[in-house]
């Protein structure tokens, strides 16, 4: 299962950056495979595994914030491993093919 999920903190101000990282640090700590980009973190493992890491993080920013915005994204492939790197080079071999 890879998942892409954004956690949003509301009502503490502009600067989010560091209340996001508390949420990252989470995933992190977990040990799944993990990326973060600009708008979102993904995390790929087995439902139970990931849906649990990202209520850790939400837990994390609520921790320091009033509310929290989730969206989540998810495909769910069973027996698929690595989607992940997979999905990316698979793209980018389309694109060097050109």
């Amino acid at each position: 299962m890879l998942v892409a999920f954004s956690v949003t903190p509301l009502g503490a101000g502009e600067d989010v950056g560091e209340l996001v990282a508390e949420a990252v640090r989470v995933v992190r700590a977990s040990g799944l495979p993990n990326r973060t980009d600009a708008m979102f973190t993904t995390i790929e493992g087995e439902w139970d595994e990931v849906m649990a890491v990202i209520k850790r993080a939400v837990d994390a920013v609520a921790e320091r914030s009033p509310r929290v915005s989730l969206v989540v994204k998810a495909d769910i492939r069973p027996g698929v491993t690595d989607a992940m790197t997979s999905k990316v080079e698979t793209v980018e071999r389309y694109l060097s093919d050109g």
